[in-house]
């Protein structure tokens, strides 16, 4: 295996081993995955709810890293420091709350459709 994709694999592993917030959004993802498959969701739908999953992991991945990276520089409590570290974990929130609407758009009239 390519060491790259070896040393890629590591920090997948070492975020989701440290990480609480991954493991609710993977949650969260595959509950909706399985209800994609209950619901035999269309194309353009799966489009909307694979790029909702990628990116909310995503961002919470580059989130991650931004937190290890501002903790290294100044380990020590600073103002701008924590700054950084909240701008950062609001990209991830605003990207999850962007994701829950396009979720409703697509699984509410799912649901309701269910009672009639």
């Amino acid at each position: 295996m390519n060491k790259s994709i070896k040393n890629a694999l590591n920090g997948l592993f070492r975020a989701f081993a440290t990480q609480k917030s991954l493991w609710i959004q993977s949650l969260i993802s595959i509950v909706a995955i399985f209800a994609g498959f209950y619901f035999t969701l269309s194309r353009l739908d799966w489009l909307a709810l694979v790029i909702c999953i990628g990116t909310v992991i995503g961002a919470e991945l580059f989130n991650t890293a931004i937190e290890e990276v501002v903790n290294f520089i100044s380990p020590e409590y600073h103002i701008q420091a924590g700054l950084i570290k909240d701008i950062a974990a609001g990209a991830v929130l605003f990207l999850a709350i962007i994701a829950v609407f396009v979720g409703g758009l697509i699984f509410i009239p799912k649901v309701v459709a269910l009672f009639p």
